[in-house]
């Protein structure tokens, strides 16, 4: 009886294990489980910590480095404009030495023109006085003027020294104010004095232009031809063919004045006289 009954604790105690030994194991696997989840909790909140602070680096790097940039933009600003106001002030320095330069070539050819005018003054003879011993002529000039006729009109002298630009500018004043017969008088002694000047031929037709102008007719169109003959390749021929032109339309030249209109348009189409001479040509 006491056998069975310990048979029977026992067998009772066995299937108590039994039963107790997996819920303990469930037990501790929930703890480990639990233990193992608080861990990477941890680790994640470390992480986040970490992540954080990369943030933070970063934001410090990017503010560094906008500043950096906007320092070096500053500096090549800076430096830009730096080199735009010197390039400015060389370019005013320039402008004023390209200015004296001129200037001075301007005083140095006005010096080698009024030289040019003293050496072919001095080297040309003086012109002869009338003495008491030459008679006959000066009985025939009294002769001459008091038969009523009428002198050549001559040039006044050109005072020695005096420069081609000055004896230009007095001729061309004259020309126009309207004083014709001083113009002519004026380009025909710079003509005279200076005939290897660029403005001779410019010369020779502002004298037919005073001749044309003061309705001398004939008088132009021979000032023009001397221009056309004596300055082949001056830069005023095309304005002494169309000028000429003019003149042979008010002498009831017609046929003469289109010729000198079809020349001028088809030798010099590209000239203001080509193309002046061109509308005459289109006129009825």
């Amino acid at each position: 009886m006491k056998h069975t009954i310990f048979r029977q604790v026992l067998a009772a105690a066995l299937a108590a294990l039994v039963v107790a030994a997996p819920a303990a194991a469930a037990n501790k696997e929930q703890k480990q489980l639990m233990a193992d989840i608080r861990m990477l909790q941890e680790q994640a909140q470390q992480l986040q910590n970490l992540l954080g602070t990369l943030n933070e680096s970063l934001k410090a790097v990017n503010t560094r480095l906008d500043q950096r940039i906007d320092e070096q933009a500053n500096v090549a600003r800076k430096a830009f404009a730096d080199q735009k106001l010197s390039l400015d002030n060389l370019t005013n320095d320039l402008r004023v030495v390209r200015e004296k330069v001129d200037d001075n070539n301007v005083r140095v050819s006005s010096l080698t023109q009024e030289l040019d005018a003293l050496r072919q003054a001095v080297q040309q003879p003086a012109a002869p006085r009338m003495t008491t011993t030459e008679p006959d002529a000066a009985a025939a000039a009294g002769t001459a003027l008091a038969g009523g006729a009428t002198p050549p009109a001559a040039a006044p002298p050109v005072a020695v020294g005096t420069s081609p630009q000055r004896l230009w500018d007095m001729a061309y004043a004259d020309y126009t104010s309207g004083q014709w017969d001083l113009a002519v008088q004026g380009f025909d002694s710079y003509i005279r004095n200076f005939p290897k000047s660029d403005m001779a031929d410019d010369a020779q037709v502002l004298t037919g232009n005073s001749f044309l102008n003061d309705g001398k007719y004939d008088k132009a169109i021979e000032s023009y031809d001397a221009a056309i003959r004596n300055f082949p390749n001056g830069n005023a021929v095309p304005e002494a063919y169309f000028k000429k032109g003019l003149a042979l339309q008010h002498l009831g030249q017609r046929d003469r004045a289109r010729e000198a209109f079809e020349y001028a348009v088809k030798t010099y189409p590209d000239s203001d006289a080509g193309r002046l001479a061109k509308q005459q040509l289109g006129r009825p």
